[in-house]
């Protein structure tokens, strides 16, 4: 059994692509991938940076092409930028390379902000969803309690989340680039989750004093906007809001823009086409970039913040050093279980081969000799003892290797010697 993955993220695909390919509802996606042939378990991963899918199997080959087909289905061929195909914008890993993977997106190792919190609850997420549906098996499901096991080490025994951030707060940092100070300054922020939460937070503790959230359900803007003194609404009222508006900030969710050209447009024309910069950190996108051609409309959306994340990262780069070597400990470990649990068909192999001839041989003797219950019973327990004894030593050692790295050769050994290949397992 072969551990896989093919994913998608903020460095490898632009938002556009991505955006395309996330999922809100996994499960009816997962179901079909583990009906097929090809993948017996699979967990499918799915944020605002990163589109992802691990899956096990015995047919490496066949399930990456099953996962391309996956990643395919969704997307026309102008959704691509110019000069790149689905394979160009993905990355794909297998067995150790996809378990380190794996552990350094739940420990925020490979997030656009190093070291931001909201991965591990959405690795969890991604779990449960599995789990729940029935694709997350006892491989993957192991993984992903390592992979949360090592997220915990990691910021228990490292500084990364130290002043940690979030893309929120990043995109906060970025309205701080465009504007001098907040004083006097407007802001409406579309969305009730915790990414809206956190850029609340953010904006009241750089004094930003207006604050108006929209939301599609009012009830959820009024319990957000009371805890910070900021005013709710709801998004009927979102062409008045931009009107009075200075900076928008928006994740909430959809598959069609809510910030569309007209309603920019008319919002422009309501405040004289004063300067209105919007923050879009939604996948899919909130803002249709077509509003870019709006004079005096500036949009910016998550690839944007990319390069502001990485001005805020130099002490969460130093502790990902030390990070690294964490999840480089938890995956050799891992890999090490996953190599004993690849030994066990040929354990099972060995110990069934010597308990036939065991019992074959027993057989035949006692159909020779005229030998009392009892007796029988004592020579039955003999031939046992003396199997055990004999196969307790190397089966000990194929167990031990089997966890190291080179432990597949004395797999291949023992399958060698004991003509295990010959009368191939039934089970």
């Amino acid at each position: 059994m072969k551990v896989v993955l093919l994913g998608m993220n903020h460095e490898s695909a632009p938002i556009g692509v991505r955006e395309r390919l996330a999922v809100s509802e996994p499960t009816p996606l997962l179901e079909k991938l583990v009906a097929s042939d090809e993948i017996e378990e699979a967990v499918l991963f799915s944020t605002c940076n990163r589109v992802e899918v691990v899956a096990l199997t015995r047919s490496p080959d066949a399930a990456r092409l099953r996962l391309q087909s996956f990643f395919a289905r969704d997307l026309a061929e102008n959704d691509l930028p110019a000069g790149h195909d689905l394979a160009s914008l993905t990355y794909a890993y297998e067995d150790g390379h996809a378990v380190r993977h794996v552990f350094r997106v739940a420990s925020a190792l490979d997030s656009m902000v190093v070291g931001e919190p909201q991965i591990l609850g959405q690795t969890k997420d991604a779990y449960r969803a599995a789990v729940d549906c029935g694709a997350c098996g006892p491989i993957l499901g192991r993984l992903f309690q390592h992979a949360l096991a090592t997220a915990k080490r990691v910021r228990t025994e490292t500084r990364i989340a130290e002043r940690s951030v979030s893309v929120a707060r990043v995109a906060v940092d970025l309205a701080n680039h465009i504007f001098e100070d907040f004083e006097h300054k407007r802001a409406l922020l579309i969305g009730a989750g915790e990414m809206i939460e956190l850029a609340v937070r953010a904006l009241r503790d750089q004094g930003l004093a207006s604050i108006s959230v929209a939301n599609r359900s009012p009830e959820h803007a009024e319990t957000l906007a009371s805890a910070f003194g900021a005013s709710a609404h709801g998004l009927d009222e979102l062409a008045a809001l931009l009107a009075d508006a200075d900076m928008v900030l928006t994740s909430i969710g959809g598959d069609r823009p809510i910030l569309t050209v007209d309603l920019v447009a008319d919002a422009l024309r309501e405040r004289s086409h004063r300067p209105l910069f919007v923050i879009d950190i939604g996948v899919p996108r909130n803002a249709d970039p077509d509003i870019d051609g709006i004079e005096n409309v500036y949009r910016y959306d998550l690839d944007d913040l990319g390069s502001v994340a990485n001005q805020n990262s130099e002490l969460r780069q130093r502790e990902a050093e030390r990070a690294t070597q964490i999840v480089a400990e938890e995956q050799q470990r891992f890999d090490g279980w996953l190599a004993a649990l690849r030994a066990v068909p040929t354990i099972r192999h060995l110990l069934s081969r010597a308990e036939g001839i065991r019992s074959g041989e027993l057989e035949r003797t006692l159909a020779r000799l005229e030998l009392g219950e009892s007796e029988q019973a004592a020579v039955e327990a003999l031939t046992r003892s003396i199997v055990n004894k004999i196969l307790h030593a190397p089966v000990s050692r194929l167990k031990r290797e089997a966890e190291r790295e080179e432990g597949m050769a004395y797999l291949e050994v023992a399958r060698v010697l004991f003509d295990l290949d010959e009368d191939p397992d039934p089970e």
